[in-house]
C-alpha cells in the first residue's frame, strides 16, 4: 500500500470516528493530511465523512491548487484554509475541520475556554485562538486562518465552527474530541451552578515542561 492509499485509509477512519462520536454531522466538515512537502489529500466536495470512500478524495499541492496528475473529485472548497495551516507549520500533518456542537457554541460565543481544567486541556488546548468570520471557501478564510496559524492548533472559526491540527490525525482526533469536551464541560457546568476551578498558570507550565505526558510545544508565533 503506497502513501496515498495509507493515507486515505487513516482518514476515512478518522471520518468515521469523527461521526459515530458526534464531532461531524451530516455532510458538513472536511479534513485532511499531508502527502509530503508539497501536497496533501483532502476529502472531495459534498462528502459524508462517515461513509468516506476510495474515490471521495482530491490530492492538492501547497498553493491550493489540485495537483496536475490528480482525477475525478473535485475538493473540498475549504481548501484555503488546509492550505494555509500547512504552508505555515512544517509540523502539522493533517488538519480536521469540523462543528461539533458545543465547540461551535463557543465559536458563535464570546466565552472563554479554559486550558488549565484537566491534563489534556493543559496539552491539547494550551493555546486557542479565535477567527474573524469570513465566508467558507472563501480566500478571505483562508487569509484569515493564516493569520492565526501560527499561534494555536486549535481555532475557533466564529460563526462556522472549527479547525485542529497537529502532527498527525490521531493526534488532530485526539485534541478535536479533547475540544468538544471541554466546551461541553463549561457549558453543562454552568446550566449546573457548579464551578469550575482552573489550575494555576504557574502549575500548568511545570507540566508541559517536566512531565513527559507529551513533548513541549515551541512556538513559532
Amino acid at each position: 500500500m503506497g502513501r496515498r492509499e495509507e493515507t486515505a485509509a487513516e482518514l476515512r477512519a478518522a471520518g468515521k470516528f469523527m461521526m459515530d462520536t458526534g464531532l461531524a454531522w451530516g455532510n458538513a466538515g472536511n479534513i485532511s493530511a499531508r502527502l509530503d512537502d508539497s501536497s496533501f489529500l483532502i476529502t472531495a466536495t459534498g462528502t459524508f465523512l462517515g461513509e468516506l470512500g476510495e474515490g471521495d478524495f482530491a490530492e492538492c499541492v501547497l498553493d491550493g491548487r489540485e495537483a496536475p496528475a490528480a482525477a475525478g473529485p473535485k475538493p473540498s472548497k475549504e481548501v484555503p484554509m488546509h492550505q494555509a495551516v500547512y504552508d505555515l507549520r512544517p509540523d502539522v500533518g493533517a488538519v480536521l475541520h469540523t462543528s461539533p456542537f458545543y465547540s461551535t457554541l463557543f465559536a458563535c460565543a464570546d466565552i472563554p475556554l479554559p486550558s488549565g481544567l484537566f491534563v489534556e486541556t493543559m496539552y491539547y488546548l494550551e493555546r486557542v485562538e479565535r477567527v474573524r468570520y469570513a465566508h467558507p471557501g472563501s480566500l478571505d478564510l483562508g487569509e484569515a486562518v493564516r493569520e492565526k496559524a501560527k499561534q494555536a492548533n486549535v481555532l475557533l472559526l466564529e460563526h462556522h465552527g472549527v479547525l485542529v491540527y497537529d502532527t498527525s490525525i490521531k493526534e488532530a482526533r485526539m485534541a478535536l474530541q479533547t475540544l468538544e469536551m471541554a466546551c461541553r464541560m463549561v457549558i453543562e457546568s454552568g446550566s449546573a451552578g457548579v464551578r469550575l476551578h482552573e489550575l494555576p498558570d504557574p502549575v500548568r507550565q511545570d507540566f508541559l515542561e517536566r512531565s513527559g505526558y507529551r513533548p513541549r510545544r515551541r512556538w513559532d508565533g
